[in-house]
């Protein structure tokens, strides 16, 4: 059996399966016959039901992006051939230790890809010269909605050239971007190259705005994956004609309880936000609800984790505001860290926004990861936030950029705590049910299975 590694494909001894892994293999009969090492390198493997499949990142494994992570993981362990391609260098810090093994067997581009482009556009010019032609003169200079955008996409293109060679040579059958911006623009243009189907996953920040290609990039595209249902509507707006390929695919989480918090409401009650320091995070408003429950004589305690840009700017604010003793800043926290946060927190707040950008969060999975731990949650009504916490009953929905309704939300639970734990209970619920990763992982190798058709394939869906 061909071993589980990120990269070039290795041959391995067998992994020994538990039973469910085995009736996974059954279910999507990866193989009928044993293959031989030779065949399989060489991606004939005739009985290989599921397509030999490339996944494009900017950066893989990255610490803030655990739910592709997870993702990529679990496919592999279910039996699709999944081999990872990066278009930027290679990320060490704030790794987990899963995520560091994973890290060398991924096959990155980077800086050095500098040194070959020029080859691989000369290979694919020599090949077809009318449609590298038209790509060079329609793809790398349009509006792309942004300077930061613009640059991920041209880069994108140049790496594109490559990929797509390396993805003949190892005979991959389906490309994947797990994200609808530069890495969707590259596995677009690969496609277009070698013919071989693309899809790609559209979250927010990347379709939100939408980029310059992103119509094109749907209407070529095999299927379109979302992780959100509020942004299919969206995307069926951008290109009416894909709207029949948009899937509705949400990110696993783990469900390993590693604790349940006591949330005792005691005071000071501590609250807990946690993401990355950045505009649509809203952690400004949060800062000044933070106030308001000072000003009313609440003893608490904020733990605000995570760093970002926008970091100095936070902590400033939170002096100004004459909360020094009431917020405490510990930095980025690994993941392998985070348990520990939710078991000594009493509320978690997600107080998201809708950036000046349009950028947004798209379902953070923080939230998830809280109900699991039986932490109540304060949300925003934002993106797909209301698709998990549903007011009053999953969690208290607030609107956005009102650090008054924050305050009052967080006075509405710790009044009463029965209810409270009520709430997450049920959200904990909601979230084994909706984003249960073996469910949900199980739904994106079926479109892989049913919407990818493979060498000698007659039919499709």
């Amino acid at each position: 059996m061909e071993g589980t590694r990120f990269g070039r494909v290795t041959r391995k001894m067998p992994v020994p399966l538990n039973s469910q892994e085995q009736g996974l293999q059954r279910r999507y009969r990866i193989y009928e016959t044993e293959c031989q090492s030779s065949s399989l390198e060489a991606g004939n493997c005739q009985a290989l039901t599921l397509p030999r499949t490339a996944y494009v990142l900017l950066w893989f494994p990255k610490p803030s992006e655990t739910f592709i992570f997870r993702e990529a993981v679990n496919l592999r362990r279910m039996g699709l051939p999944l081999q990872v391609f990066t278009l930027y260098g290679e990320l060490t810090a704030g790794l987990s230790a899963e995520m560091r093994a994973a890290s060398s067997e991924v096959e990155r581009l980077g800086i050095p890809l500098l040194t070959t482009v020029a080859g691989d556009l000369r290979f694919w010019r020599r090949r077809n010269p009318k449609l590298v032609g038209e790509l060079l003169r329609t793809v790398p200079f349009r509006r792309w909605n942004g300077i930061e955008k613009g640059a991920e996409n041209f880069w994108a293109f140049l790496c594109a050239f490559h990929l797509a060679r390396r993805f003949e040579e190892e005979h991959i059958q389906h490309i994947h971007a797990p994200w609808a911006s530069g890495p969707a623009t590259a596995a677009w243009i690969a496609s277009r190259l070698t013919g071989k189907p693309f899809s790609f996953t559209a979250r927010a920040w990347d379709i939100y705005p939408a980029d310059g290609a992103l119509g094109e990039k749907m209407r070529d595209a095999a299927f379109v994956r979302s992780e959100t249902g509020t942004n299919i509507p969206y995307l069926a707006g951008i290109c009416p004609e894909a709207e029949s390929k948009i899937h509705l695919t949400y990110n696993g989480v783990p469900l390993i309880e590693q604790c349940e918090a006591p949330v005792t409401m005691r005071r000071p009650v501590q609250l807990l936000a946690i993401g990355r320091f950045v505009g649509k995070k809203g952690y400004d408003y949060l800062l000044r609800g933070c106030s308001i429950l000072a000003d009313r004589g609440i003893d608490f305690r904020l733990t605000l984790a995570g760093d970002g840009p926008r970091g100095v700017q936070l902590k400033a604010l939170a002096k100004r505001l004459g909360l020094g003793g009431r917020i405490r800043f510990p930095g980025f926290v690994l993941y392998d860290s985070v348990s520990a946060l939710f078991c000594s927190s009493d509320v978690l707040i997600v107080p998201s926004v809708v950036h000046a950008s349009g950028d947004r969060d798209g379902i953070p999975t923080v939230i998830m990861e809280s109900l699991m731990h039986r932490v109540p949650v304060i949300a925003t009504d934002v993106s797909g936030i209301p698709e998990v916490i549903e007011n009053e009953r999953t969690g208290l929905l607030i609107p956005e950029k009102d650090p008054e309704a924050i305050a009052d939300a967080v006075l509405t639970m710790v009044a009463d705590r029965d209810r409270a734990l009520a709430m997450a209970e049920r959200g904990r619920a909601r979230v084994r049910e909706t984003f249960d990763p073996e469910r949900c992982h199980r739904k994106v190798l079926d479109l892989y299975e049913r919407l990818v058709p493979l060498p000698g394939d007659t039919g499709g869906v």
